[in-house]
């Protein structure tokens, strides 16, 4: 019998399944084709003798430890309801579903409730790391509730990442939180790649090659912007094509793919009223390589000189130093809204904490972000943080600096350019919006607050 089952033979699954059974549990495993289940257990090795496979669920289920629990690594939508109703009359009270894909927390919250009115129990968890760390240790967010959880708490924390020795999974909270963490984890995950291929855009236009920007992105790992992005960018960056042998990236169609967790950011950004701008633009920029065509006609409309912007590599790592903190911040705070929101009370230090391995935004920086929120956000927000205030003071000016050059030159920036525009808007005290607010009043008499009064509903002379 087994400890636990996995259905869902993809990669994620896959690499998962045997992560428990490396660390010393048996597993049933089992997924839509036959075919699929037994190429992974003939792949395992010495470890097929703790995989468990099935070719249909009624023998899955049946090959579990009461009370069962039963991961599903699944497509986000469709296929996890079809798995979930599927599952349901299979299952006996107290029996485990645990959503390990992508998923939008809406739907986790909504499935939960669906589970748990039938006698079961259900986890929404956010895994991060992409194959290989599903395979040898992801970064592990669980939502749901501890009563859930506590079955498998033992299972979770051996095949997740260590960062000294503390494992980088917890529970976080009741029903979607852990899939919300994850996906704010995915729209810095957006915002962090777009800041870095930027500085790739500027360093390509002003002339260097493949060979001196790995370089160059591996000195920056060895510093303050020490992050598995930087270190995979190096090595991407330093890769030949086997066939051409140019440089990987030169034969790559620059069309980026998206998955939904950057939009699904956006949106609940939007929702809860935060300013999540970097992600913002990263996923517009996304959306805007899609249209490759577009881009060609216009630049043939439109033609660029040749003028590189020129900036400095101090410059240049300084400047995403700067928008990584900003960006980390606006992720930080949609976190905390959303907390508050849904009554979830999201441990903020713990969830960087579970973020410094496995996961693809872990870097140095969690550490520090950790220790500032611990010691407590002045108004929340992170770069009012003491320690941040001295970074952002000292690195910001580059970012100005890089932004400025760019624009001057016709590169396009969105995701730094946004990041030094939220800096800007929220350290001054009085803004534009006293405009907006007399806009609004004028065509729709939506009235206004006064600086010399209390209250509201107040009209400007318009109107009489």
């Amino acid at each position: 019998m087994a400890r636990i089952g996995v259905t869902g033979m993809g990669t994620m699954g896959a690499a998962l399944a045997l992560n428990i059974a490396d660390n010393g549990f048996d597993v049933a495993v089992h997924n839509r084709s036959p075919e699929r289940t037994q190429a992974v257990v003939d792949g395992a090795g010495a470890l097929a003798a703790r995989l468990h496979p099935s070719d249909n669920l009624e023998d899955f289920v049946a090959s579990l430890e009461v009370p069962r629990a039963v991961l599903i690594m699944v497509n986000a939508g469709a296929a996890v309801e079809s798995v979930i109703t599927s599952l349901i009359p299979l299952l006996d009270r107290d029996d485990l579903i645990v959503d390990a894909g992508n998923a939008d927390f809406n739907d986790t919250r909504r499935r939960a409730d669906l589970v748990e009115s039938k006698g079961l129990r259900y986890l929404g968890v956010g895994v991060s790391g992409g194959e290989e760390g599903a395979r040898f240790g992801p970064s592990i967010m669980v939502g749901g509730t501890r009563e859930a959880y506590a079955p498998i708490k033992d299972i979770v924390e051996a095949i997740a990442a260590k960062f000294e020795g503390d494992p980088c999974a917890d529970f976080l909270g009741a029903d979607g939180a852990g899939h919300f963490v994850k996906t704010v984890h995915n729209g810095i995950e957006y915002a962090d790649m777009q800041l870095i291929a930027e500085a790739y855009g500027l360093l390509r236009a002003d002339g260097r090659d493949m060979d001196q920007m790995a370089d160059l992105f591996a000195v920056w790992n060895a510093g303050a912007l020490q992050s598995y992005l930087i270190e995979i960018t190096a090595e991407i960056l330093k890769a030949k094509d086997r066939e051409t042998g140019k440089p990987v990236v030169d034969v790559i169609l620059d069309q980026a793919g998206q998955k939904g967790t950057g939009r699904w950011t956006v949106i609940e950004a939007l929702k809860l009223g935060q300013s999540a701008t970097a992600i913002e633009s990263a996923v517009a920029a996304r959306s805007w390589s899609a249209l490759r065509d577009t881009r060609a006609a216009a630049e043939a409309t439109y033609p660029r000189d040749a003028s590189a912007a020129r900036i400095s590599d101090a410059d240049m790592e300084a400047a995403l130093l700067a928008s990584r903190i900003i960006t980390y911040g606006q992720g930080m705070a949609l976190l905390d809204a959303a907390s508050t929101n849904f009554e979830w009370s999201l441990d903020l230090a713990r969830v960087a904490e579970i973020w410094r391995a496995g996961c693809i935004i872990r870097s140095s920086l969690l550490d520090d972000i950790s220790a500032a929120i611990r010691k407590g956000l002045p108004h929340g927000q992170l770069i009012l943080a003491p320690s941040f205030v001295t970074l952002l003071e000292d690195n910001v000016p580059a970012l100005r600096r890089v932004v400025i050059a760019a624009m001057a030159e016709g590169q396009s920036v969105p995701a730094l350019a946004a990041s030094l525009s939220f800096f800007d808007t929220i350290r001054r005290a009085r803004g534009t919006t006293d405009l907006i607010q007399a806009q609004r009043d004028f065509f729709g008499r939506h009235g206004f607050q006064r600086l010399d009064r209390t209250g509201d509903g107040f009209h400007g002379p318009w109107a009489d």
